[in-house]
């Protein structure tokens, strides 16, 4: 493959009809059905996967096979598949994911922006599903374009476009397990995996996704009556259950530190991911999140915290229920109080286990007696990345050498990718590149989401690199 020439119809694609194409999936309200219930109806998530269905066609990849999946009860998926080029040696197939769902507008946008206003100022293409995830389709259709038509060669190709991600980490991603078991005889023997759901800490290199932190999720409810009581009538007499919560939330977690106190949560971190976090250091990493003065991170460290925040369990309380908003509380002694808590967990925890070792804690003797219940559980098991094969380590640095001019470098993510997890399970002897356009300020799920177009190029050319030193990797 002619990089140079590839990057320069990459360069012409996207100041192009890629730009003109995207801009048009941004005005498209496709809101991920765990926002809108009325998703089926309202026909946006269609009307997405309709658009870039026939920008690919129009693109006219030779053999190309684009069909759109709709099984009962979910959101649909764009499925296209690229036969090899005639050069292509590798017995194998390359499979490349993105989503065509996106996050609410979430908040007010900066003057002249707006969700579903596609805006390009400096550079970046502003808009709601940018660069979570619409560039996905554009980057990889781009590459395969490019390279073929400046020598080079790729396996057979599968591009999957779902258009549930951002549903899928709150619920385990069923709809995508769904769709790969509806598929697994079409999708035959997949030797390289890529993902261009994540992303980095800057736009200066190309970052590979190196694991995932899984996720637990379950509802506390604490109950103490049968009804809520004047508290200065029962206070002292009947007991908290606001109070009995904070105790099962110590057993949980030690308050001071932050430190998870279940040993199931909790798995050694491997030396290679201590020296990747080593590397991946920069001062100030806290800095990029909105902290008032005088708030201090969880460390001082910048080890520890990329070590805090990718191999490390930590809990957050995300909701809550049985306390009235306090302009309208009373003097009342509550029955009930009820919190939803959201655990990250190491990647090689695994989440049934340690969801019921969670539930153990909270239910054996419990203050007072106190009922105790744990519903709604979520489950999502973490993933780490295999080392890479030779051909993969050297099309990577030749990405960093005649791309970016600056080495690859990887990084744990916190973040749910369902389908990392799904993928790693199913294909476990392929390789994996999970990365993306994403940076630390992109905006992602916020106002004001942003794509920086030229490294979204860079990203197009060094897929590009990347399937073509498969094509041979046999």
């Amino acid at each position: 493959m002619d990089v140079a020439g590839a990057r320069a119809e990459i360069a012409r694609a996207w100041n192009g009809d890629v730009l003109s194409s995207l801009a048009d999936l941004v005005r498209i309200p496709a809101v991920s059905a765990a926002y809108d219930p009325g998703w089926e109806s309202a026909g946006h998530l269609r009307a997405a996967v309709d658009h870039v269905r026939a920008w690919i066609e129009a693109q006219r990849l030779p053999g190309v096979q684009c069909e759109i999946l709709c099984l009962p009860g979910r959101s649909p998926l764009l499925y296209v598949d690229v036969p090899a080029t005639t050069g292509a040696t590798a017995t194998g197939s390359v499979l490349l994911y993105g989503h065509l769902d996106k996050q609410p507008a979430h908040g007010d946008w900066s003057a002249g922006l707006g969700p579903w206003l596609p805006v390009v100022r400096e550079g970046r293409l502003y808009g709601r599903g940018a660069v979570d995830d619409g560039y996905a389709a554009y980057a990889a259709t781009t590459a395969l374009t490019a390279l073929r038509a400046t020598g080079g060669d790729h396996a057979r190709t599968v591009l999957l476009l779902e258009t549930g991600e951002e549903t899928g980490e709150e619920s385990g991603s069923p709809d995508l397990a769904a769709y790969l078991d509806h598929l697994a005889d079409r999708l035959g023997d997949i030797t390289l995996v890529l993902c261009l759901d994540a992303g980095g800490r800057d736009h200066e290199r190309l970052w590979l996704t190196s694991s995932l932190r899984g996720a637990i999720m379950a509802t506390l409810t604490v109950r103490v009556s049968g009804s809520s009581l004047h508290s200065g009538i029962a206070g002292g007499i009947v007991p908290s259950s606001f109070r009995v919560m904070r105790q099962l939330l110590d057993r949980l977690e030690d308050s001071a530190t932050g430190r998870i106190a279940v040993p199931e949560f909790h798995a050694p971190i491997p030396a290679e991911r201590r020296a990747e976090a080593l590397a991946a250091r920069h001062p100030g990493i806290a800095a990029q999140f909105p902290l008032l003065p005088g708030v201090r991170p969880e460390a001082e460290d910048d080890v520890e915290l990329i070590l805090h925040n990718t191999w490390r369990p930590a809990l957050s309380v995300v909701g809550a229920a049985g306390l009235p908003d306090a302009a309208e509380a009373g003097a009342v002694l509550h029955a009930s109080t009820t919190l939803r808590l959201c655990f990250r967990i190491p990647p090689a925890v695994d989440a049934r286990a340690a969801y019921e070792a969670l539930v153990a804690v909270l239910t054996t003797d419990v203050p007072h007696g106190a009922h105790v219940d744990v519903t709604d559980p979520m489950l999502i098991n973490g993933w780490s990345a295999p080392a890479p094969a030779s051909w993969l380590s050297d099309a990577l640095g030749e990405v960093g050498d005649h791309i970016f001019g600056n080495p690859c470098a990887g990084i744990g993510i916190d973040g749910g990718i369902p389908f990392m997890e799904l993928l790693g399970r199913r294909c476990p002897d392929a390789q994996f590149v999970a990365t993306g356009a994403l940076g630390p300020d992109s905006n992602l799920h916020v106002p004001d989401e942003w794509l920086d177009l030229r490294f979204a190029g860079q990203l197009t050319a060094a897929i590009a690199l990347i399937v073509n030193a498969h094509a041979t990797a046999d």
